[in-house]
């Protein structure tokens, strides 16, 4: 049985719903640039979801998230690339780069927070614990 959504972290729906809204559009792209620039931002999407997927259920998150990271990366350059040269129009273009940033600024803060040092753990009273009177 599927796991519900709300149980899984936003960056992973977040790019779940990036690659539903992209490979409808993917498939409109020109014969010529669907077979290279299409399948490179379908299956680098692909790649950045599978790794969010393992970093969730992963006990070593960051090594996912950084291979995320870096793939996301690549694929917003392809898809400015796809801007200049005239595949994509200005709005849809402007859509995708702002999911794609969204997408990466929830990437980058997972893996801050799992390179944050752990907080202090709570100190109690000052002293060594005396017994009761």
């Amino acid at each position: 049985m599927a796991q519900p959504t709300n149980a899984l972290p936003s960056s992973v729906q977040r790019c779940h719903e990036l690659l539903a809204w992209l490979i409808p559009l993917l498939d409109q792209f020109p014969r010529s640039r669907r077979f290279t620039l299409g399948e490179r931002l379908e299956s680098g999407l692909l790649f950045v979801l599978e790794n969010l997927v393992d970093a969730t259920y992963s006990r070593d998150k960051r090594e996912a998230l950084a291979r995320a990271n870096r793939r996301l990366a690549v694929t917003r350059h392809l898809w400015r690339l796809c801007l200049e040269l005239e595949v994509i129009g200005l709005k849809r273009y402007e859509y995708g780069a702002k999911l794609m940033l969204a997408l990466g600024g929830e990437i980058g803060a997972w893996l801050r927070a799992r390179s944050a040092p752990p907080p202090p753990a709570e100190s109690g009273p000052s002293g060594p614990p005396t017994a009761p009177a």
